[in-house]
């Protein structure tokens, strides 16, 4: 049986697909839709071909990528016999090691910089562009409990032109939306209050190609204008999509030489260099981006798997002496594997501890243990999760959020689950998506998850 239905959520309201591997079926399944989310145990057909679901997908067609692993798995006619799930040009094998990492690989620099971010923050997307079933909240009216507010979203005018724009959502779409003079005007109260407002650059909507260095001189440009006019602290980094990924050969997170890559670091490096010790720099990324990276690291040295695995890795990496807070989604996902070489999935505490583990921890990249991935330093890191059941797949109870940031600081009631970077008091902090989200539904994120995390020494 086919189950469909359509989630239009994650830090930017995207319509995001999800879906989970499954045994191909022996006769033609309904037809494949690109507004269908198929979940647990099923597969489509299209063409008079049966495909079953390997990952998410965001409006991909089966037919055109069906040679990506974590896509969907071409299994031939309709009817007949029931072939493998996988093949070994779709699902090359790893190197992923036998016996998970039981110590820190690399100890990062114990200094913490003075950012003017509390020691345990609050990070919020605020929705100031567009839109959506939660309603508009005035910068104004955002409660004093974010310490971090990302500006949702700049976008480019188009997927190559590394032209950044930023308006405000306009009245027609939201009503009570302020001017853009009290809008400047409150960021600036903000900031006098010691808050950080940020724009957030992508979302699910907002593809960046950097392809060229004029691209790449373009985004500089258009993002710094931006950060002038609204008088901003920084920029967060939300690409998903096909924004990131890595040409074939480009194995080395370390060294890479896939242009949107280069060309992206190239420019956060610019603006760096523009705004000095007081830029804000945070990331977003998906867990496809960041801790798939430990079993696959781009298309692979026999190709055939998707060129995004990983792919912010490069960036991390290069940028790692002033980012300030990587906060992976961990929402929206399909299962990941940990450090314990266990596959965890969303619905708990446990997907938060393993997935932040990895970063404080390292880990080795494509599973090869001479090519680590350096862990961050603790006040780096914090994680993402939705502020309610509309906001994001994968929102637990505060109950579950609050058990996880326990664990990681305190190493306490972690579950069956070991961290391998040990306790982490330093640990940075909480981002969700969204404020509006939460506002909608009463402030049980910023009240409950936002309050035990402030609360901790």
């Amino acid at each position: 049986m086919i189950f469909a239905m359509v989630v239009s959520l994650a830090a930017g309201g995207a319509t995001v697909y999800l879906a989970s591997s499954a045994s191909a079926a022996t006769a033609c399944a309904p037809a494949w839709s690109a507004t269908a989310v198929y979940v647990g145990g099923n597969s489509a057909s299209q063409n008079g071909h049966n495909y079953t679901a390997k990952w998410w997908t965001q409006n991909e067609s089966p037919a055109t990528h069906s040679g990506q692993w974590d896509v969907w798995a071409d299994n031939g006619a309709c009817g007949g016999t029931t072939p493998p799930t996988t093949s070994p040009t779709m699902t090359p094998p790893t190197t992923t090691p036998t016996t998970p990492p039981t110590t820190t690989p690399t100890t990062p620099p114990t200094s913490i910089p003075a950012t003017g971010i509390p020691k345990h923050a609050l990070i919020g997307y605020l929705h100031a562009s567009f839109a959506n079933g939660s309603g508009y909240v005035r910068m104004a009216d955002v409660p004093a409990d974010w310490d971090i507010i990302d500006l949702a979203f700049g976008e480019p005018t188009s997927a190559t032109s590394g032209d950044i724009r930023f308006t405000l959502c306009p009245a027609t779409e939201c009503p009570g939306v302020e001017s853009q003079a009290d809008f400047i005007a409150a960021i600036r109260a903000k900031r006098a209050a010691g808050k950080k407002v940020l724009l957030s650059i992508g979302g699910a909507n907002g593809q960046v190609q950097l392809t060229t260095t004029a691209a790449r001189d373009t985004f500089v440009s258009s993002v710094s204008a931006i950060i002038d006019k609204y008088g901003l602290d920084g920029v967060d980094i939300d690409f998903e999509g096909h924004s990131l990924s890595l040409n074939t050969g480009d194995t080395d997170f370390k060294n890479p030489t896939t242009p949107v890559i280069v060309n992206l670091i190239s420019a956060l490096k610019s603006l760096k260099a523009r705004y000095g010790a007081g830029f804000v720099l945070t990331m977003a990324p998906e867990t496809f981006f960041v801790q798939l990276g430990y079993q696959y690291y781009g298309s692979g040295p026999w190709g055939g798997q998707d060129p995004r695995a990983g792919s912010y890795l490069p960036v991390i990496y290069a940028v790692r002496d002033f980012l300030t807070i990587l906060h992976v989604q961990d929402y929206n996902s399909g299962s990941i594997m940990g450090l314990d070489n266990q596959y965890h999935s969303m619905g708990g505490a446990d997907f938060h501890i393993a997935m932040t583990d990895m970063l404080m921890a390292g880990f080795p990249v494509a599973g090869n243990t001479a090519n680590m991935f350096p862990a961050l330093r603790e006040d780096q890191v914090g994680f993402g999760a939705p502020s309610s059941v509309s906001a994001g797949n994968g929102y637990v109870a505060p109950s579950a959020v609050q058990q996880a940031v326990g664990c990681l600081v305190n190493g306490a009631n972690c579950g069956g689950y070991t961290l391998r970077s040990g306790t982490n008091p330093n640990f940075r902090g909480l981002m969700t998506w969204s404020i509006n989200w939460d506002k909608y539904y009463g402030w049980e994120f910023q009240n409950q998850n936002g309050k035990y995390v402030k609360s901790l020494p």
